[in-house]
């Protein structure tokens, strides 16, 4: 037997070897992060609608240990795996061994052209030695399985080894740390060649030797459970990467001519982006010292230049072993294309994956466009995709529909935009398996299978009835975009804009204070010092002129903002009245109406981030919303601001997004009654307002509530999710509007009450949850008259869309609507996540429309996106566009009352978000959404001719920016009168000056004239 060197391998590369040549830069991938990444709204962004070349080898795949059972059937020897797990009810899996005509039916159900699939080593060799006799019956088995798959044109990808290591080489050399399994590994895959490659045009080697080589041998999460660390793992890889080349060379040799077949290997692969999306030469260069320390410890030397990459040289030192310069050329380009894993089993080792501080990301187009730039212009193989779902969720699999939505398109965008050629796609698994260190835990097949049947009987999952759609269309294919409308909005539509909470603090302090400068730097106000201010005035508040300057020069007509009730009844009752506050709001609203300029108030405005959910702290320690008292005081408070502020208000709003507030509520009951309480809040405030309206003629009053639509999250159980989603907007919306308006439906017409349907919902749900009654509390005859219509219209708060479907996986709270929130990563998305989905706000308004009918207007009393752009903010202004077409087309075709639009915000806080300005610290700099939102204003929608309709006699009023500099800048312009006026006076000075002492001199010249003349009239006299 010929002893090998540390990396002793034949020195030459066989005759006639064919050496794969690939076009392309090669050695570019951190190009990648360079590049900028696509913007959100764009077609790479969104889900690309097209279909992939014909041929695309659309496939599934399994794996040997996980999926065929008969652990010791026909004399099959034992694996690693067999060992590590010890125990024989696990491998049983799902019995493919047996059932293998099964797998087929499954997969022409779905209509793949490929299966991957691995064999058994110690099934065909129980000793591991491919010398010796093979068992028949195992044999027979794979030819049987490879035979039918050719008979139904499905073409067979075969791995050759997928980690079920013979036990015997493991106790006898170690396994992969012994050199010696490179020529057995060689040999077994010869007798792979020989006996099934005529009809095999595919092979794989091995799959994923990264996880082989770290968590079998240097963490022992795998089999063989060895924790030799680093310097075992390096090793472990280094004889891998030969074995993968012997067994490729072997092919070349003897095999290729007559089969023609490709050669290559599984390699498996996270991802990853710059932090925070900050793509420095510094992120750059560590997000690429993170892909070789991954993928490029394995794809270098096969597929670029024979050896490892630098950055793991000058990591590992001596530890990590040498490829002769003979061994490089024998081991690169060992690869007829690139195979790639991308799954659970890379991307969720967490914190132990080496990502340098940089963010993991499951984004598969960016990995193969990494890929081609690294490289070259290889054909590359998907022979690993997909996710996992939990157990407990059986065959409703919606998330798995989703997240192989992503991954195929992104491939699909990587083929159609970036010029990738793909050879397939491979959804893993097949069927439902033994998955490795979670057991049975999880499950990854598009088949259910019933563990504890003896048929291991196979069903398909929705999302192997997903994936037979999506073969069936070769893709995603054009769908017929929905076609603008023309038309208008009223005249009297409200152009709104939101403002969280304005408040300028004016210095009335009338304290003297002495700075400790030399110590801490504190102020100290002295004893006894009192000095006397003026006379507050609006013209202090230097913001709100200030602000409201921005706010005009928007176009809009309508300003939505909050009073602070904690900072006007700090105690939560009229004992203590902040007069200086009610002063504050009530400039805010006569600047207002000097602007000709409508505002929209709310009286409370719950937030998380303050410590009291915005309420008086007093009232926050008795209990808040779960006490009633909470409730009189606010109608105490809401009977304070109508009579200080109501002269000037028009619009108001008493809570917003109640329905948000209930969700602080860890205990289902406790957000059953903060609900209840808020809303007879809302109705004493209103019938309050409404007895006191004859001072404030037109004036409305209403709720907010945060309104997003909800999908049925998989449309292969419409039945079901249609009920779920149908429940979700009962709790959400319904459980507030059902007892304040009548239905148009009379059987679920609830009279001042809470919807029917929740209500029995509930109760049934409570029963069979051996709960004694339904959570939900009950209004009293008194409250119920009081609740019934007090609304003057419908407010809404509409941002994004849902994917929502019943919780089917774990035991729910009675109390609870029992439902998942998803949603389509497809998609396009802000950077916070926001999903821009601007169909869902037209369907929303129709729902509510329906629902309650249209006697009552509708207003959108905030809507928007956040944006990181400074100024060109692409996206906002693409979300205003699209979000008031759809708006107009709610108006226009489904008869929805709609009388306005807010747009949430008008400023950033700080950092670019949600603001149509930045915020001061960046100098309220307008954004070009501003220009896209005043355009759609002045012409009161998308007219068909924009030069015939126009609500206002003048054109929207132009921002002036001197005007605007002026009183952002007060005091430079009075130092700079100051100047002036000196100048002015300095001036007139010299010249009275000079004037003066020009006079004196023509005076002073006249009498020296004078005493000449009388002079010389002397002498004469005297002559």
């Amino acid at each position: 037997r010929k002893k090998f060197s540390r990396g002793g391998m034949p020195p030459d590369p066989p005759k006639g070897a064919v050496w794969h040549r690939v076009a392309g830069s090669i050695g570019d991938g951190r190009l990648m992060w360079q590049k900028p990444k696509p913007v959100p709204i764009s077609l790479e962004q969104s889900l690309l609608h097209d279909t992939f070349p014909p041929g695309f080898l659309w496939g599934s795949g399994t794996s040997a240990f996980q999926t065929e059972g008969s652990w010791d059937q026909d004399g099959k020897g034992a694996s690693i795996w067999d060992h590590f797990t010890q125990s024989k009810m696990d491998n049983v899996a799902g019995d493919s061994y047996t059932h293998w005509e099964d797998d087929v039916q499954a997969l022409e159900y779905l209509g793949v052209k490929s299966y991957s699939f691995s064999l058994s080593w110690p099934r065909l060799f129980p000793d591991g030695n491919a010398k010796s006799p093979p068992i028949e019956p195992a044999v027979e088995h794979y030819n049987r399985l490879i035979n039918r798959l050719v008979e139904k044109q499905i073409e067979p990808i075969v791995t050759i080894h997928h980690w079920d290591l013979p036990l015997v080489l493991q106790e006898t050399y170690g396994g992969w740390k012994n050199e010696t399994l490179i020529r057995l590994f060689g040999d077994y895959a010869a007798f792979c060649f020989r006996t099934f490659g005529d009809r095999v045009r595919y092979w794989l080697t091995m799959h994923n030797p990264y996880l082989v080589a770290v968590q079998g041998y240097g963490m022992g999460v795998h089999a063989p459970g060895e924790t030799g660390g680093l310097a075992a793992s390096l090793v472990v890889a280094h004889n891998l990467i030969r074995a993968h080349a012997k067994a490729w060379h072997t092919y070349d040799t003897h095999y290729r001519p007559a089969q023609k077949g490709k050669v290559s290997i599984v390699l498996g692969s996270h991802w990853v982006e710059p932090q925070k999306g900050q793509s420095t030469a510094t992120d750059v260069h560590l997000c690429q010292q993170s892909m070789e320390a991954v993928l490029g410890w394995f794809a270098n030397p096969i597929l670029g230049d024979g050896d490892y990459p630098s950055s793991l040289k000058i990591k590992h030192g001596g530890l990590l072993p040498v490829f002769s310069n003979e061994e490089k050329l024998w081991v690169k380009k060992t690869a007829d294309f690139f195979s790639l894993s991308f799954g659970p089993n890379n991307l969720r080792l967490g914190r132990n994956l080496p990502h340098f501080g940089q963010a993991v990301s499951p984004d598969l187009r960016r990995i193969l466009g990494w890929i081609k730039l690294e490289y070259g212009d290889l054909q590359i193989l998907v022979a690993e995709g997909g996710w996992f779902s939990e157990a407990s969720v059986g065959r409703e699999d919606t998330v798995a529909i989703y997240l192989m939505k992503r991954f195929i398109n992104n491939v699909l965008q990587a083929v159609r935009l970036d010029g990738i050629r793909l050879l397939g796609y491979t959804a893993w698994s097949l069927v439902d398996g033994f998955e490795w260190n979670y057991n049975y835990s999880v499950r990854r097949g598009l088949f259910y299978v019933d563990f504890t049947h003896p048929n291991r009987t196979r069903t398909p999952k929705t999302s192997a009835q997903y994936y037979r759609q999506i073969i069936a269309d070769n893709g995603f294919p054009q769908v017929e975009p929905s076609s603008e409308v023309k038309g208008h909005f009223p005249c009297d539509f409200q152009w709104g804009i939101v403002r969280f909470y304005p408040y300028s603090p004016q210095f009335t302090d009338p304290n003297v204070y002495s700075w400790n400068w030399t110590g801490d730097g504190s102020l100290h106000a002295i004893p006894g010092v009192k000095l006397h201010t003026k006379r507050s005035q609006c013209t202090d508040y230097l913001a709100i002129r200030n602000h409201l300057n921005l706010f005009a020069s928007t176009g809009a007509t309508h300003y939505r903002f909050a009073l602070n009730w904690s900072l006007i009844l700090p105690h939560g009752d009229l004992s203590s009245v902040n007069v200086e506050a009610l002063r504050y709001y009530r400039c805010v609203l006569t600047e207002l109406k000097k602007l000709d300029l409508e505002a929209l108030v709310i009286l409370y405005y719950p937030t998380r981030k303050a410590p009291h959910l915005g309420l008086p702290e007093v009232l926050h320690g008795c209990g808040g919303w779960l006490n009633y008292s909470t409730v009189e005081a606010f109608q105490d408070y809401a009977s304070l601001c109508y009579q200080e502020l109501g002269s000037l208000v028009r619009y108001w709003i008493t809570v917003n997004e109640p329905n948000r507030l209930t969700d602080i509520y860890s205990d289902v009951n406790e957000q059953h009654r903060a609900a209840h309480n808020l809303l007879l809040a809302h109705a004493k405030a209103w019938r309050l307002h409404e007895r006191m309206s004859s001072r404030q003629q037109g004036a409305m009053v209403s709720l907010a509530l945060h309104a997003d639509w909800a999908e049925p999250a998989n449309p292969f159980l419409l039945e079901s999710h249609a009920a779920a989603v149908e429940r979700f907007l009962l709790f959400e919306l319904a459980r507030f509007l059902d007892p304040l308006l009548s239905t148009d439906d009379e059987e679920k017409q609830g009279k001042g009450d809470y919807p029917l349907e929740m209500k029995a919902y509930l109760k049934e749900r409570a029963r069979l949850m051996g709960q004694p009654s339904s959570p939900l509390p009950t209004f009293t005859k008194s409250e119920r008259e009081e609740l019934k219509g007090a609304l003057s219209f419908i407010a809404l708060n509409h941002f994004t869309t849902r994917l929502v479907s019943p919780n089917t996986g774990q035991q729910n709270h009675p109390g609870n609507h029992d439902c998942l929130i998803l949603s389509d990563p497809t998609w396009p998305s802000s950077n916070m996540g926001q999903a821009l989905v601007p169909w869902g706000l037209r369907k929303i308004l129709r729902w509510v429309t329906e629902r309650y009918g249209g006697a009552r207007p509708i207003i959108i009393t905030a809507s928007g996106v956040d944006d990181q752009a400074p100024v060109k903010d692409t996206m906002r202004q693409h979300y205003l566009k699209t979000y008031l077409q759809e708006a107009l087309k709610a108006r226009q075709l489904d008869g929805v009352n709609l009388r306005g639009f807010y747009v949430w915000k008008l400023q950033d806080d700080h950092i670019p978000q949600y603001g149509l300005f930045s915020s001061t610290h960046h100098q309220s700099k307008a954004k070009a959404s501003i220009d896209v939102y005043k355009q759609i204003i002045t012409l009161s929608g998308f007219p068909k001719d924009a030069s015939l309709h126009t609500c206002r006699s003048s054109e929207v009023r132009p921002a002036c920016s001197f005007c605007l500099w002026m009183s952002k800048n007060k005091a430079l312009t009075v130092f700079g009168c100051c100047l002036m006026l000196t100048a002015v006076i300095f001036t007139a000075l010299v010249f009275s000056t000079v004037i003066t002492r020009r006079n004196y001199m023509k005076g002073r010249k006249s009498r020296v004239n004078i005493m000449i003349e009388l002079s010389k009239a002397k002498n004469q006299v005297s002559y």
